[in-house]
C-alpha cells in the first residue's frame, strides 16, 4: 500500500506523526517545538551531493542532537579516490538553527576553518564552502547556483514501531542543475548546468538508537531529459509508503519497493544490484570509489559505505514506457548507526 499524504501539521499534540506516508511536494508542516522526546533524541541535517562525469561532492551540516558536523567530502570519480574533511560541536541541541523547511530559511554554519552557508534565492539555490584545511591543507572552496524550476520531490513521513514519539520526515530534491566554479588545492573547476546536477536530503526526526538504512541516488540526463531516481529502506515502519521513486523532465513516478543485493565482499569491489517488486525499475551500479566512515565514540557510532559509480539498466514509467539507462553516475549507500 501506499498512501499519499495530505497537507497539514507533521506531529499531532503528543508530538505523534499525525499522518505516515509519501507525497510530491511538502505537505506536512515540521515543528521542533512539538517533538515529544528529549533533545538528545532529535537528528536534524541537510545534504547536498553534486554529481558529474568526473567527481562529486558532498556538503553536510547536521544536528544529532549531542553532536553536530559540518562535513565536506571529494568523490575524484577518474583518479577513484575520496576525501572527506569536517568539523564537530558537541552539544548542538537545536542551537545550530536548521530551518523548519526544506523551502524556506537558510543554513549559515561556521566550525573551525570549516564554512558552510545554503541560501534560497529566487529559483533556487546558493551554496558557499571553505575549508582550508582540507586534504591535508589542499584546501576546498567555492559558490555554487542550484537551480529549482517548477518540479516534484520525494517526501515521506515514516513512523517507528518500536517506539510512538519517534520518526523521520524526509524529503530528496535530484536533478538541480549546477553552475558555479569550485576551487580545489589553486586549481579551479567550473561546473555547468548541462553537466552538473545535484540532489538535496533534507532530514529532521527522531531516531530509534540502533538502525540501518539502504539509500541509492542518481541524477543526471537520460534521452537528453533531466532524469534522477531515490531509492531506499532499512528502518522505521514503510507500511504506509516507500521512498522510491523516478523523476523525469520534473515529474515523479512512483515505485513500489526496490531490494538492494549488496556484493559478498567488499561493497565498492563487485556490481550492486537492485530490483522492485512492480518489475519497474531493474539496475545494475558498478562501484568506483567508497567514501567510507567509520566513527566510534562510545555511546555514538556510525558506520558509512557510501559508494559512488554509475547505473545501468531499465525504468517502467507511470505510462508504462521503458527507459534505458546507460552509466549514469550516482551513490549507493548502506549505513549503520547508533545514535
Amino acid at each position: 500500500m501506499q498512501h499519499q499524504l495530505s497537507a497539514g501539521d507533521l506531529l499531532d499534540d503528543t508530538g505523534r506523526l499525525a499522518e505516515a506516508g509519501w507525497a510530491t511536494q511538502e505537505l506536512r508542516r515540521y515543528d521542533r517545538a512539538r517533538i515529544g522526546a528529549s533533545a538528545l533524541r532529535i537528528k536534524e541535517w541537510d545534504y547536498y551531493c553534486i554529481l558529474t562525469d568526473r567527481f562529486a561532492l558532498a556538503l553536510t551540516v547536521a544536528d544529532n542532537g549531542y553532536l553536530g558536523f559540518l562535513g565536506t567530502s571529494w568523490m575524484d570519480l577518474v583518479a577513484g579516490t575520496a576525501v572527506n574533511h569536517g568539523a564537530v560541536r558537541v552539544l548542538p541541541l537545536g542551537r545550530m538553527k536548521l530551518p523548519a523547511s526544506a523551502d524556506r530559511g537558510d543554513v549559515v554554519q561556521a566550525r573551525g576553518t570549516v564554512a558552510l552557508a545554503f541560501r534560497h534565492e529566487d529559483g533556487g539555490r546558493r551554496l558557499t564552502f571553505s575549508a582550508p584545511g582540507f586534504d591535508g591543507g589542499k584546501g576546498l572552496s567555492g559558490e555554487l547556483r542550484l537551480d529549482q524550476p517548477p518540479m516534484d520531490r520525494m517526501v515521506i513521513a515514516t513512523p517507528f514501531r518500536e517506539n510512538p514519539k519517534a520518526f523521520y520526515y524526509n524529503q530528496k530534491i535530484n536533478c538541480m542543475p549546477v553552475s558555479g566554479a569550485i576551487v580545489l588545492g589553486g586549481e579551479t573547476i567550473r561546473l555547468t548546468p548541462d553537466a552538473a546536477f545535484a540532489v538535496l536530503d533534507w532530514g529532521r526526526g527522531v531516531w530509534t538508537y540502533d538502525n540501518t538504512w539502504y539509500w541509492g541516488s542518481a541524477s543526471g540526463l537520460v534521452e537528453g531529459r533531466p532524469f534522477g531516481f531515490n531509492i531506499g529502506y532499512g528502518f522505521g515502519d514503510t507500511a504506509a509508503a516507500s521512498e522510491n521513486m523516478v523523476f523525469v523532465n520534473g515529474r515523479a513516478h512512483k515505485l513500489d519497493r526496490v531490494e538492494f543485493a549488496l556484493p559478498a565482499g567488499p561493497l565498492d569491489g563487485a556490481p550492486w544490484q537492485f530490483t522492485s517488486n512492480d518489475h519497474r525499475f531493474e539496475m545494475t551500479f558498478t562501484p568506483i570509489v567508497n567514501r567510507r566512515e567509520r566513527i566510534d565514540l562510545g555511546l555514538f557510532k556510525t558506520f558509512q559505505d557510501q559508494v559512488f559509480g554509475r547505473f545501468s539498466g531499465t525504468v517502467v514509467l507511470d505510462d508504462g514506457t521503458t527507459l534505458a539507462v546507460h552509466n549514469l553516475v550516482g551513490f549507493a549507500e548502506k549505513v549503520r548507526n547508533k545514535w
